[in-house]
């Protein structure tokens, strides 16, 4: 008896997840990954809590957080976790299974801004130095290391290009960021400039002399498919340490350095948000605290009066 009633519990839990996660996709419009890592996330909360989470109060919740914190993660999956609670507790009581949010006052721990990794000019250079042109898939690398340097656009973004999101006569590419949203990033004339080469020349090799669509994504890898994420986050981790760099260097690296560079050369904060598709400023302010360390450094070592007396 005990276990058909909890057989019973575990399907409408799963179906409860199923409708809380056509939500997040449809109405709250979130990223596939955001959706993937808060579905875990309560499945985790509920095989903990047993068929009882909708009768859980903030004291439940409380204590569930408490052996999260007890695990050691790190504080950003401690806050994702605190979120995915929330915003299931909110769903719940929205669509009135519950009476009352026993969630609506967990508090998110205090972030702690850590100041992102970026490049300098030589260092870039030496990556692309030690890259090559040798191969078809080394121009095709550069290619691609040159795009996210000019514009600063995810992994991911660069990812899901398609032909059809490319404007050469503006010098513009249509990205698809997070939650699907789209925007406009400018592309340099260097950049522009290898990107031609790659569809002229290198493209159509891997592609087997195959005549691209509209669709078609527009770097693709040996067999002809979509190039994945973790072959360009591969391809720059290689070139780091072949150029001998000692910081730890991903497609991100290249997205925090555009838009450190950016700032040193005066861009206005709006302007970098906007081209990085920040939602909010506040996650677009920390490279205004790179740029003022940079300064600083400068500043102590340029100033012939910064000693002590």
């Amino acid at each position: 008896m005990y276990a058909e009633i909890k057989q019973t519990n575990n399907i409408l839990a799963n179906q409860l997840l199923s409708d809380f996660k056509l939500y997040l996709e449809i109405e709250r419009n979130l990223s596939f990954h955001t959706v993937k890592a808060y579905i875990s996330d309560l499945k985790s909360f509920i095989d903990w809590a047993g068929s009882n989470f909708c009768g859980f109060t903030y004291k439940n919740i409380r204590t569930y957080l408490m052996e999260v914190l007890n695990r050691n993660y790190s504080r950003t999956t401690v806050s994702r976790k605190i979120a995915a609670i929330k915003t299931f507790y909110r769903y719940l009581y929205r669509e009135k299974l519950i009476k009352t949010n026993p969630a609506v006052n967990v508090r998110t721990p205090k972030k702690v801004d850590h100041l992102p990794e970026f490049l300098t000019d030589s260092e870039v250079n030496l990556i692309m130095e030690r890259l090559g042109t040798k191969t078809i898939s080394n121009i095709r690398d550069r290619t691609i290391f040159e795009v996210l340097f000019a514009t600063g656009m995810r992994n991911s973004e660069l990812c899901g290009l398609d032909m059809e999101n490319l404007n050469f006569e503006e010098n513009e590419i249509k990205v698809h960021g997070k939650g699907g949203k789209e925007r406009i990033v400018l592309i340099s004339e260097r950049a522009k400039g290898f990107l031609r080469k790659y569809l002229q020349e290198i493209r159509p090799v891997l592609a087997d002399g195959a005549a691209p669509m509209p669709s078609s994504p527009v770097f693709i890898n040996g067999n002809g498919f979509r190039l994945q994420q973790r072959s360009i986050h591969r391809a720059i981790t290689e070139a780091a340490k072949k150029a001998g760099l000692a910081k730890k260097v991903s497609p991100h690296t290249f997205r925090h350095t555009f838009a450190t560079r950016l700032l040193e050369k005066g861009a206005d904060l709006r302007v970098v948000q906007e081209l990085l598709g920040h939602s909010s400023i506040s996650n677009t302010q920390i490279y205004t605290h790179i740029s003022m360390d940079r300064l600083r450094q400068a500043y102590l070592r340029a100033h012939p009066r910064t000693g002590n007396c």
